[in-house]
């Protein structure tokens, strides 16, 4: 028998909490349902360095369950603690396991959609790019890596879709009552982005335009913050590559393509020390 491998990664922070990860599910079941749909297999999902709590990996499942029925979520964590304590929640269709971004499955299975979220941000930029190729490699035909961040209790969340061949597209999730800006979402931009919101960046650009379409629509908040949202939505779409329409924006998401907003440059590696 070969040795055991040792999972790939860092152990994170494990801050989570229920509902945390809720508008980035409600994306997988609805503009990516169809990827779980087309799988000739029972789909399988994973949540990748889901916590301290299997918590979201259980929302994960009863989310995707009325898209596949048969669709099978698997929580890994690189921390063996956290894996018992979601190995007494496994039921049909719901499992945890040891391991990182090598993403360890049972006979060479191949997920269809891997969940990273809040698990990059503690990584410096410049090892994304291996990291999201490591999933890649694992991934189903028409798999998606999905490699986010969002606040404690979900209002604000970000992502970043990876396909086999590279990054598509770039997603913000807005709690629109009470927003101020959309722009606020920038210090939950993922780790690819986050560094990149400064001037001469395409991502700052695309938020600065986002927030100047939130000001002119000032108007339509009389009606409500929805409206206000569509209004500017529908404006930032006259001259960026917006993926969605006005069903997703209704919900305070907006979906633009990857190569409009990816970083100008590559990260700098961090020096290494002097001997």
């Amino acid at each position: 028998m070969p040795p055991r491998q040792r999972p790939v990664g860092t152990i994170t922070r494990g801050t989570t909490n229920p509902n945390r990860l809720r508008r980035c599910d409600r994306w997988i079941a609805g503009p990516q349902g169809w990827r779980l749909r087309r799988s000739p297999t029972p789909p399988v999902v994973v949540d990748l360095g889901y916590g301290a709590s299997p918590v979201t990996a259980v929302e994960l499942h009863e989310r995707l369950r009325p898209v596949r029925a048969d669709v099978q979520v698997v929580g890994i964590e690189i921390d063996p603690e956290r894996v018992a304590a979601g190995r007494a929640l496994e039921h049909e269709g719901l499992t945890f396991r040891l391991g990182g971004f090598e993403v360890p499955l049972d006979d060479g299975a191949r997920p269809t959609v891997v969940r990273a979220f809040n698990v990059l941000r503690q990584y410096a930029e410049h090892e994304v790019p291996a990291a999201w190729q490591r999933v890649q490699e694992r991934l189903a035909p028409d798999g998606l890596l999905v490699d986010g961040t969002c606040d404690e209790i979900g209002r604000r969340s970000a992502w970043v879709a990876v396909e086999a061949t590279g990054p598509v597209s770039l997603t913000i999730s807005l709690r629109l009552r009470g927003l101020e800006r959309p722009s606020d979402v920038a210090e939950r931009l993922p780790k690819a982005l986050i560094h990149r919101n400064v001037p001469g960046e395409p991502v700052h650009a695309f938020l600065t335009d986002l927030d100047r379409a939130w000001a002119r629509s000032a108007a339509q908040a009389s009606w409500g913050a929805r409206q206000r949202f569509l209004a500017a939505a529908a404006d930032v779409a006259r001259s960026w590559p917006l993926l969605d329409g006005p069903s997703r924006w209704r919900v305070g998401e907006l979906t633009v393509a990857w190569p409009a907003v990816a970083p100008a440059s590559p990260a700098a590696p961090v020096p290494a020390a002097a001997p």
